[in-house]
């Protein structure tokens, strides 16, 4: 099993980022292959300009940095989504890179009769989110179901991966350091359990 964690946090020292290393030291030392994408400090560049709708639409060349990140993700059996929640979702820089790496042609196809196919059905996707509010919050407000609808199918189930298993860090802005220190390494072990394939995947 190869793996692909991809982070995306302005802060080196962040809880996000924190788990993201953390991750990927754990899935090295299972023997697992794993690669770090840090969009931000790779200077990854989120903006869906002309070039990336003309490659949509099957018009145009596909952009080098585009390319670039494809062919990591086609490396990985298993990728890893590391990110803050922002309004309910995911930060711009993460969105900009689903937005122009899984695009027509690669993720999925759609032809000009509108017949759709998915493309990436081989890769199963996890997903870890850290937020500052606590669970029974996003259990009042929904966001568990507007997280289910908007990522886990709105994104990685439309272009036919599997969702290997959703976490949520709650509270990462009011919990102690040490409480926090602790569900990084359980998190992190986990993950590196389930993409190893020594612990069955729950969604």
């Amino acid at each position: 099993m190869s793996s692909l964690v991809v982070v995306s946090h302005s802060d080196p020292n962040s809880l996000t980022q924190h788990i993201a290393h953390a991750t990927v030291d754990a899935i090295a030392a299972t023997g697992g292959g794993v690669e770090l994408a840090d969009l931000t400090a790779e200077n990854f560049d989120p903006r869906f300009s002309q070039a990336d709708l003309d490659q949509y639409r099957r018009t145009g060349i596909l952009p080098a940095d585009v390319k670039a990140e494809q062919d990591r993700v086609d490396r990985a059996d298993q990728l890893i989504l590391v990110f803050p929640m922002y309004w309910w979702s995911m930060p711009a820089l993460l969105k900009g890179w689903i937005d122009r790496v899984f695009i027509n042609g690669w993720a999925f196809d759609l032809t000009p009769d509108n017949a759709f196919t998915t493309k990436l059905d081989r890769l199963t996707v996890h997903l870890v989110a850290v937020a500052a509010d606590d669970n029974s919050s996003f259990e009042r407000h929904g966001i568990h179901d507007a997280f289910r609808i908007q990522i886990e199918r709105g994104i990685v189930e439309y272009v036919g991966a599997t969702v290997g298993s959703t976490t949520f860090v709650h509270e990462s802005e009011s919990k102690s350091r040490d409480a926090l220190a602790s569900e990084v390494r359980e998190l992190a072990d986990a993950l590196a359990q389930k993409v190893s394939g020594l612990q069955t995947v729950d969604a």
